[in-house]
């Protein structure tokens, strides 16, 4: 306890440039278990400063500051109707997580249907430091196991950098973690780089008042695990429900219109049409992303 204690004080005195150290992690997956050829890659960052960090998708990050900079000019202009246009390297990864020092309080961010949620986790990875040693990149690192959200975990870790955190919900190390993958092969993430960066404070997007985005802004919904899981459930059961309570709500002042486009190039705008294609293609997708990185949380 007294060795994580001291190296908790080193790394709070890393921070005395007031910078953000960010670390790069090629984040390597098979979001279809029934398809391990397919395997997809993504950028994601590891920001860490003196009060927490956070880990999100760089793809991502850079498609949201691009529309919201967008929508923030069109606001301004006064612009009768919004254009949102979707960017088509816009990411893989929507879901994000941060911690906060000095007891790494862990919440999980991500989006159900229109809703935003915010997910307390209530474990902390225990870990089994081993004896073995390998170079990861041009560190020095040792390895460690874990059982945590369902899955097998090896961990390399180095001390050459002292942050005991690491990629997604994974600290407590003392050293940060440089690669990380399950044992079923389908979740890697190797860091490939680092920097710093000045620090910034994301600013919301203010929205007038009779205006609501499906799927950017609104405030997180706080739950448990066993809540989202709830929510989960009701989800897959039934993709639209939370889109067609919104288009119920026309008699409360809420004006709501669809134009959706087929792959084929015709426009649908009858809702129930919308809908029931909306719903085919989700279970679609849901069928072919079906070997989440945490599977208990998507029970």
């Amino acid at each position: 306890m007294k060795n994580i204690n001291l190296l908790f004080l080193l790394l709070v005195s890393i921070f005395t440039t007031a910078q953000t150290n960010r670390f790069f992690y090629e984040y390597k997956f098979i979001p279809d278990s029934t398809n391990k050829a397919d395997v997809k890659k993504e950028m994601m960052l590891l920001d860490i400063d003196k009060t927490g960090s956070k880990y999100y998708s760089h793809d991502k990050f850079v498609a949201d500051s691009t529309q919201k900079a967008d929508l923030e000019k069109q606001l301004k202009a006064g612009a009768g109707s919004i254009n949102i246009t979707k960017r088509e390297k816009s990411g893989q990864v929507s879901y994000n997580v941060t911690k906060q020092y000095p007891d790494f309080t862990t919440y999980y961010f991500t989006r159900v249907s229109t809703d935003a949620y915010k997910v307390k986790e209530d474990k902390k990875p225990e870990w089994k430091i081993l004896p073995e040693k390998q170079k990861i990149g041009e560190y020095n690192a040792q390895k460690a196991t874990t059982n945590f959200g369902g899955r097998t975990w090896t961990a390399w870790f180095t001390t050459d950098l002292l942050f005991q955190d690491g990629p997604y919900k994974f600290y407590g190390l003392p050293g940060l973690i440089v690669k990380l993958e399950d044992s079923t092969g389908s979740h890697s993430m190797t860091l490939v780089g680092n920097k710093k960066v000045n620090s910034s404070t994301e600013k919301e997007l203010e929205l007038p008042g009779n205006v609501r985005l499906i799927g950017m802004g609104g405030k997180d919904i706080e739950v448990t695990k066993d809540q989202f899981r709830k929510v989960w459930k009701a989800y897959v059961n039934d993709p639209t429900k939370n889109m067609r309570e919104m288009m119920m709500k026309n008699g409360n002042g809420t004006n709501v219109s669809f134009k959706v486009k087929n792959p084929d190039g015709r426009e649908i705008t009858d809702p129930n049409e919308v809908f029931r294609d909306m719903e085919k293609k989700t279970k679609e997708n849901l069928k072919k992303n079906n070997n989440q990185i945490e599977p208990d949380l998507f029970k």
